[in-house]
This record gives structure tokens, sequence and C-alpha cells, in this order.
């Protein structure tokens, strides 16, 4: 009955030797044989070089798996800005525009808080403007985004969330709009809870595209 088996175990490998070759644990445990078979004063240089090459393996997947799963995260990314982008264009008042901003755009942004900042010397009276709206006094935009960045992220420590009311922002993405000339300089400001979803050194170029359009149908807005 063994040899049995293994005639047909024989038969199965000559087969299909890949099979063996692809299992990591059998191909392990086949080295391990020789290496027990040549003795301890025998160094096998093959089975060195494969404990090498499964390394490199190992880390060439996992290499792998990471600019995969940053594909993917930036794919997802653009398709969010693209549905943003698309019901700020569909706004048929400014009222509209306002409303897509402050709700549907900061789910499609997965964003806890939404503020267009802009800068005024008049103070509107309490009620008078939509929550998305926030009044500044002159130079805030300035030193609150930092002069000359487009987009700026940065983390947000417990107090400095002056610009969400009572909503918990933990990350903080800044874009800087240029609404044209003879107006005051405005931002708008998304806030997240994740301490993680911005953060500087990530790549800012859907959240300048986006902002981008908010200028832009600001204006119209605005004319």
């Amino acid at each position: 009955m063994t040899g049995k088996i293994e005639i047909l175990l024989r038969e199965k490998i000559l087969k299909a030797p890949e099979v063996v070759l692809e299992d990591r644990e059998v191909m392990r445990a086949l080295v391990g044989a020789n290496d027990r078979a040549m003795g301890p004063n025998v160094v096998d240089m093959r089975g060195l070089a494969m404990d090498r090459l499964e390394g490199r393996l190992g880390r060439l997947e996992e290499t792998h798996a990471s600019v995969i799963s940053a594909a993917y995260d930036s794919f997802a990314g653009m398709q969010a800005v693209h549905r943003a982008v698309l019901g700020l264009l569909d706004a048929e008042s400014f009222e509209a525009f306002l409303a897509w901003l402050e709700g549907p755009c900061a789910d499609c942004l997965r964003v806890d808080a939404m503020r267009l900042v802009l800068e005024s010397r008049e103070e509107a009276p309490p009620g008078a403007l939509p929550e998305v709206i926030a009044l500044a006094e002159d130079g805030f935009v300035a030193a609150y985004g930092g002069r000359g960045r487009a987009v700026r992220l940065r983390q947000v420590e417990p107090g400095e969330a002056v610009l969400y009311g009572g909503a918990e922002v933990c990350s903080e993405a800044i874009i800087a709009l240029d609404l044209g000339e003879g107006r005051r300089p405005a931002m708008l400001v998304l806030g997240a809870a994740v301490p993680a979803q911005f953060r500087p050194g990530q790549a800012t170029d859907l959240l300048a595209f986006f902002g981008g359009v908010v200028e832009r149908a600001l204006r119209r807005w605005l004319t």
C-alpha cells in the first residue's frame, strides 16, 4: 500500500512539478532534508541563495501590495472629487451652491466639516449666513493658511478648530481661493475627525483642482 501511494505521489509530482516549486513550505522542507542528508560539515549554497531569494520575494510582494493600495486610494479620491465637482456645476443658484458645498459635497469628500472663509470688514447678524460661510477679519486668511501656498495640509490640535463650531476636527486641508481682482482674500477649509486624513507630505493636486472649480463658480455667483 505504501509503495502504491509513493508511486501515485511520484506521478503527480512529475506531471505538475510547479506545484511543489510554488509551495514555500514544501520547498523549505525539501531543502532541509537535503541539508540533513549532506551532514553538518557541508554548507548548502543553494539553501542560502533560496533564503535570500525568498526574502527578496517577500519584500517585492509587500511593495507590490503597497503600490496597488496607493493606486486604489488615488483612484477613489479622484472619483470623490469628480462627484463633488459635478454637484457644484449643477447648482442653479448661489443658495443651491452653498447647500451642496455644506452637505453632499462634504459627504463626497469624506470630511466632517467644510467652511468657506471670506474676509470682511462687516459683521453679519447671527443666523443671517448659512453655517458653511465664515466671515473673518483682515489678514486672517494669510495668517491661517500661509502666504503663497495654494493648498496646506495640517494636523489640528485641541482648541485650534475655531472655524468649525462644535465639530470634532483633528486634521484639515486649507485651500486658498482667488476670487478675482479687487476682491478680498478667501479660502476653503475641509475638516476631518481622522488625524491622518490630511497630513503634510500628501499629494494635493486633486484638492487644488477642486479649489479651482470652487473659486471659478464663486466668481460667477459673486459677479
